[in-house]
C-alpha cells in the first residue's frame, strides 16, 4: 500500500465528485456557447411567443395577484378578494414574484405570466449547467433542448399555477447539492435547504418530492466521514423546516380576525392546507378525514384500510375520467389525453436507462474489449 492510499483512507475521499466522474469536453467552447445560445432563443421563443394570447391564465389566481395589490396586508396573505376575507389555496412566493411583475408593468395577463416564461428559460441553462459539469457539454446541451421542446414544460411556463417557478428553484437546489457533494462544505447543503424551503412556499408539499434523492445523494457521496455527514443533513433538515413553515407559523399565530381566512381548509389553518389540501390530497386524491388537525390527517393515513383507499380512488377515477388528464392507471401517460404530452418521452428514458447499465456493466478478464 502506498503512501497516497493511506492517506485517502485516513481522510475518506477528498477528491470532488466531479473531478471524478467529469467526461473531458468535447465540444469546442465557442460552439458550446453558440449551440446554448441557440436553445436558450428556441426556449424564449415557445415560452414568450403570443403570450398575449392565452389572457389572464388561471382566473383564480388572477383575482388573487389583483387584491394583492391593493394594499400590503392582502399582499403578505395573498387574499382571493379586495376586501381581504379568503385567502388563494396556495403559499405565497410565487404570486408574490407575480404581483411585483403587476407592479413593475402594470396588471395583464402578460405581466402575470412572466415569471413564468423567464423561469422556463432561466431552467433550461441551469439544467444545461448541472448535466454538462459532470456528463460533458453534448449531454448538457441534449438535456436543455429536451427540455426546451417538451410540449409540457412549454406550457407550464405559459401558465400562471407556479409550477415552473418551482421547476427552477429545485434546480438551484439541485445545483447547490452538487456543490455540496463535491466539496463536503456544509454551507452548499444549506443553500440548499434554503431553496428547497423556499420551493415549499411556492406549491407547499409538493416541493419536498425530491428529499428523498437529495438526501441519499449526500449521504452517499459527500467528502465526509458518516457522522459528520449525518450531522450536516440534520442541520440542513433543522434550517428547511424553518425556511419552509415560516410564513405559515406567521399566518397561523395571527389572530383570525386580523387576517383572511384560509382557502380550501375547515379550520382556518394553513398548516392544515399544506399537509390536507395540498399534502395527501395531491397524493391520494382525496383527504382520507374530515378532520383538519394534522395529527389526525397523519393518523388516518397510517389507520386507512386498503377497501377505503380503493373506493376513494374509483370516486376520484370517476370524476376525473372525463378530464383532460384521465383517471388513476398504471399506463396514465399513455392515453389520449397524456401521451402527446410526456408519454413520448418513456421510451427514450428506457433506452437510455439500459445505455447507462450497458455502460456501467462490470468488465471481467474475458469481456470482450477489456485489456488483459
Amino acid at each position: 500500500m502506498q503512501a497516497n492510499d493511506i492517506t485517502i483512507a485516513n481522510n475518506e475521499v477528498t477528491q470532488p465528485l466531479a473531478a471524478v466522474h467529469r467526461y473531458p469536453p468535447d465540444v469546442p467552447s465557442w460552439w458550446q456557447r453558440v449551440l446554448l445560445g441557440l436553445i436558450g432563443l428556441l426556449a424564449a421563443f415557445l415560452n414568450f411567443y403570443h403570450l398575449n394570447w392565452i389572457g389572464y391564465g388561471n382566473y383564480y389566481y388572477a383575482a388573487g395577484v389583483k387584491s394583492m395589490l391593493l394594499n400590503w396586508h392582502n399582499f403578505f396573505f395573498v387574499s382571493f378578494d379586495p376586501g381581504g376575507f379568503v385567502t388563494i389555496d396556495k403559499p405565497p412566493l410565487g404570486f408574490w414574484l407575480q404581483a411585483l411583475s403587476a407592479w413593475i408593468f402594470g396588471f395583464s395577463g402578460v405581466s402575470l405570466l412572466l415569471p413564468e416564461a423567464l423561469a422556463g428559460v432561466i431552467c433550461v441553462f441551469v439544467l444545461h449547467h448541472l448535466v454538462a459539469r459532470i456528463f460533458g457539454q453534448w449531454a448538457g446541451l441534449l438535456a436543455a433542448l429536451a427540455l426546451a421542446l417538451t410540449p409540457l414544460s412549454v406550457v407550464t411556463s405559459r401558465n400562471n399555477t407556479i409550477d415552473m417557478l418551482l421547476v427552477c428553484c429545485t434546480l438551484f437546489a439541485a445545483w447547490a447539492l452538487m456543490k455540496a457533494t463535491e466539496t463536503g462544505h456544509l454551507r452548499w447543503l444549506l443553500a440548499c435547504a434554503v431553496l428547497v424551503g423556499l420551493g415549499f412556499n411556492i406549491k407547499m408539499l409538493e416541493a419536498y418530492l425530491v428529499l428523498p434523492a437529495f438526501a441519499l445523494t449526500y449521504a452517499l457521496g459527500a467528502p465526509r466521514r458518516w457522522w459528520i455527514r449525518l450531522l450536516h443533513l440534520l442541520l440542513a433538515a433543522v434550517l428547511l423546516l424553518i425556511v419552509s413553515f415560516s410564513w405559515i407559523m406567521v399566518v397561523d399565530t395571527t389572530p383570525a380576525s386580523q387576517r383572511p381566512y384560509v382557502g380550501s381548509t375547515s379550520d382556518n389553518s394553513e398548516l392544515s392546507l399544506s399537509l390536507g389540501w395540498n399534502g395527501v390530497a395531491r397524493l391520494l386524491g382525496h383527504i382520507p378525514t374530515s378532520n383538519p388537525k394534522p395529527a389526525a390527517i397523519v393518523e388516518k393515513i397510517i389507520t386507512e384500510t386498503p377497501a377505503q383507499i380503493a373506493e376513494a380512488r374509483q370516486a376520484e377515477a370517476n370524476a376525473l375520467a372525463a378530464s383532460e388528464t384521465g383517471g388513476p392507471d398504471p399506463l396514465r401517460l399513455f392515453n389520449r389525453q397524456l401521451s402527446v404530452q410526456v408519454g413520448w418521452f418513456l421510451p427514450l428514458a428506457l433506452l437510455a436507462m439500459v445505455a447507462i447499465v450497458w455502460q456501467a456493466r462490470p468488465q471481467f478478464p474475458w469481456s470482450v474489449g477489456s485489456s488483459h
